[in-house]
């Protein structure tokens, strides 16, 4: 089982956490609801979600999991999500967690849920590393991620605005390469799509990816 996540204090950034559940609704409608839907599509049996916020996944999850088990360092988006975690049509038990330490056994999962939270962990790479312990051989990493631009100009503007970004939007990097990260990790990607999303009317498209990769059944 992974170590213990002790003081998670540092996690906290309570000015970003409501301001991403005000704006998370709008979010919501404008796609993410449907690219959540489509991430979740076809999971099943226990299922790990890091980095769950408020719980907008919670009510998407298919009739084939049995249950849920969701991590939130943030108590006031943990607190929105517990709510949201009621009316689920799947169990889910919402706990005080960090991705960098999942109290799971080794091999105990079948999927790892990751939307919108592998920009903000401070170590992207022990993050996977700790998903790929707990998932089981051939289990499924499912991400939807903003990640760094194609764009070589605005790549460019995303790796300058990153240290200011990140100190006011609860650590977000908007210039990973998530994609390869996961797959530098040891994950086999078997699908996945890239495509822009703008999240309010006035901010423009911001690259995502949306897709699924396996660890390896050896």
């Amino acid at each position: 089982m992974g170590t213990d996540n002790g003081d998670l204090s540092r996690l906290q950034h309570p000015r970003f956490a409501r301001a991403y559940a005000r704006a998370v609704g709008n979010m919501n409608r404008r796609g993410g609801t449907e690219h959540r839907r489509a991430l979740l599509a076809g999971l099943q049996g226990t299922v790990i979600e890091i980095g769950s916020g408020d719980g907008s996944a919670f009510g998407l999850y298919p009739a084939a999991v049995t249950q849920v088990i969701a991590l939130e360092p943030d108590d006031y988006l943990r607190s929105l999500a517990a709510e949201a975690a009621a009316s689920a049509p799947v169990p889910v038990r919402v706990l005080a967690a960090a991705a960098e330490q999942i109290p799971a056994d080794d091999g105990s999962a079948d999927a790892v849920v990751a939307s919108l939270v592998l920009c903000s962990v401070a170590d992207q790479n022990a993050v996977l590393n700790e998903i790929r312990r707990v998932l089981r051989p051939g289990g499924t990493l499912a991400f939807y991620e903003h990640v760094r631009s194609g764009h070589r100009l605005l790549g460019k503007a995303e790796d300058l605005l990153t240290p200011a970004w990140g100190s006011i939007a609860g650590g977000c990097h908007p210039n990973r390469d998530t994609l390869n990260a996961i797959a530098a990790a040891g994950f086999n990607v078997r699908d996945y799509q890239r495509f822009g999303f703008a999240v309010h009317p006035l901010v423009p498209p911001v690259s995502h990816i949306l897709g699924h990769a396996t660890r390896p059944e050896a």
